[in-house]
């Protein structure tokens, strides 16, 4: 189990993992310093843009949290302040390092940023970038059709791993998933606002319910044999 350790620089709270990370400052939270270094990679769509870095600790990604829905319209990034350990970027970084612990396939997480801002503050999160990975929305539509099934049976078997260590995963997406085309090997990201629960039936069905509709959005046509490849290999899993 890694050793977090808290520092503050310039106003910003960061957590990070001293093993992977021997120092660091607030300026690995703006894309200036990061410009200036050239050592920005590229990015993945998302509601917020991640930006893969070249860092001391290897690849990395960076998300900056982004509110979605109506809120998002209004309040782009400004969350209301309840205390750090209460923060979105202290909790998702606890838990995918618990996620880590257990040996599921999530991405390591490297170091998370508070910054306070009155009644409200702002948020990011590093974690090492997946080599050779992307999003299961990105590698679907361009897949044949017996890659798509090989690759829905894989991400259902990865799926169920984390249903049955507990996790409510209350954004799964296609985005969410990451897939590595040649081992077909997935990965769950994203555990923004995620819980760690007792293992649930019904909060299950409610994930794979939810990825479903995404599925729908993603191609209307082909959701349907989507989801059923989906649920073929949750079931052997």
């Amino acid at each position: 189990m890694a050793s977090f350790r808290q520092v503050e620089d310039q106003g910003q709270f960061i957590l990070y993992d001293p093993e992977h990370i021997p120092q660091i400052h607030a300026g690995w939270f703006t894309l200036e310093y990061w410009q200036e270094h050239k050592a920005v990679l590229g990015g993945a769509p998302g509601r917020g843009t991640s930006v893969f870095l070249k860092t001391p600790a290897g690849e990395a990604v960076w998300r900056h949290y982004h509110r979605g829905g109506l809120p998002g319209k209004f309040i782009k990034d400004l969350y209301l302040w309840q205390g750090l350990e209460a923060s979105r970027a202290w909790r998702e970084m606890h838990l995918t390092q618990q996620l880590y612990d257990q040996g599921l396939p999530v991405p390591k997480p490297l170091a998370a940023g508070v910054k306070r801002l009155g009644l409200g503050y702002r948020a990011d999160l590093m974690t090492a970038r997946i080599p050779d990975a992307l999003p299961l929305a990105d590698y679907l539509p361009d897949a044949s059709e017996e890659q798509q099934k090989q690759a829905l049976q894989a991400a259902a078997r990865v799926i169920k791993r984390f249903h049955q260590a507990g996790l409510n995963h209350t954004d799964l997406n296609p985005r969410n998933i990451l897939i590595q085309p040649e081992s077909l090997t997935c990965w769950l990201i994203d555990f923004d606002r995620c819980l760690l629960l007792q293992p649930d039936t019904s909060i299950a069905t409610d994930n794979l319910f939810r990825l479903h509709r995404a599925f729908v959005k993603l191609d209307k046509q082909k959701a349907t044999a989507w989801q059923t490849w989906l649920l073929q290999g949750y079931q052997a899993g």
